[in-house]
């Protein structure tokens, strides 16, 4: 015996509600997922969302404290590993401090920011797909920018000098036009930073591959690329804008020589393009008296 069953005109009415209520709530967590997506430049995945606001959320409650120094000792260094090498093995962190300056650095997203005490601080800036190529600069640099760190262009503008590094792929430049286009894209970061002369950019060149990594020609692109991002045609006088060429200070600068341009014998070990302790240590005290007196010179020199 089969029973009936009876769906009466209150019952349908509610299961209507349910429907449009859950087609809401979808709706409204889509346009979240998108509105989040543009201002903090990550994918549209559940996991990148909850990470990106939990990153916010500890970003902006912890924003008064990166946010902190004056007078353009409070430096923010956006880089990966061989970033992480130099300020370790250069004890970059400790001469900063040294100095009265307070040294903040962006790693990989998974490791996050560290504070001036070296320190993780549990939250990252949100680098879009943690990339600081070229592109992935580009990207960053053509973020909105929020009072607060809702993104990761946000969260370096709390800081009033920007350190900011390409990593290996950068000196992977397969043809002139490659070449070029990195030109092109470095052309328009530096727009952004000329219209925003109350902050200090140092551009950090990229550092040379390992022998074993590269070829003569795209290790000749490489050094034309950090050639043209320390050149006057890049850098047209802009007061707030400096380059340290990390690239000529591990490179072999001898065009003779097999390994031109790349990363120089007492400074590699087997096929690693990580340079050593032994460079790390001599140009971290460089990059940190590059720094500093850069920053000198464009506290008297800044338009008042």
């Amino acid at each position: 015996m089969t029973t009936a069953i009876s769906i009466t005109p209150a019952s349908q009415a509610r299961r209507k509600k349910i429907l449009i209520s859950a087609g809401v709530g979808v709706s409204v967590l889509l346009g979240l997922l998108v509105m989040a997506s543009v201002i903090a430049g990550f994918g549209l995945n559940l996991k990148g969302f909850g990470r990106a606001v939990l990153n916010v959320i500890q970003a902006v409650r912890h924003q008064p404290v990166a946010a902190q120094a004056g007078d353009w000792r409070n430096v923010i260094f956006l880089h990966h590993s061989v970033g992480e090498n130099l300020i370790a093995q250069g004890q970059v962190r400790e001469q900063f401090s040294a100095a009265g300056y307070h040294f903040w650095d962006q790693d990989y997203n998974w490791k996050g920011l560290h504070d001036p005490y070296g320190q993780a601080t549990g939250y990252s800036y949100n680098v879009p797909g943690d990339n600081t190529d070229p592109d992935g600069l580009l990207g960053i640099f053509s973020q909105p920018v929020f009072d607060l760190p809702l993104n990761t262009l946000s969260g370096l503008m709390q800081h009033e000098v920007i350190a900011f590094k390409s990593c290996f792929p950068a000196s992977a430049i397969a043809s002139e036009a490659q070449l070029a286009e990195h030109q092109a894209w470095y052309l328009k970061i530096r727009e952004f930073m000329v219209q925003h002369p109350e902050k200090m950019f140092i551009v950090v060149t990229q550092p040379p591959l390992n022998p074993a990594e590269t070829s003569p020609e795209a290790a000749t692109r490489a050094r034309a690329f950090a050639d043209w991002l320390k050149s006057d045609e890049f850098l047209q006088g802009q007061r707030n804008i400096v380059t340290f060429d990390l690239f000529d200070r591990l490179a072999e600068s001898n065009p003779q020589a097999a390994d031109a341009n790349m990363l120089r014998q007492n400074y590699r070990v087997g096929a690693d393009s990580h340079p050593t302790p032994t460079a790390n240590e001599i140009i971290g005290a460089e990059f940190v008296e590059f720094i500093i007196n850069a920053v000198e010179e464009y506290k008297q020199t800044r338009p008042q």
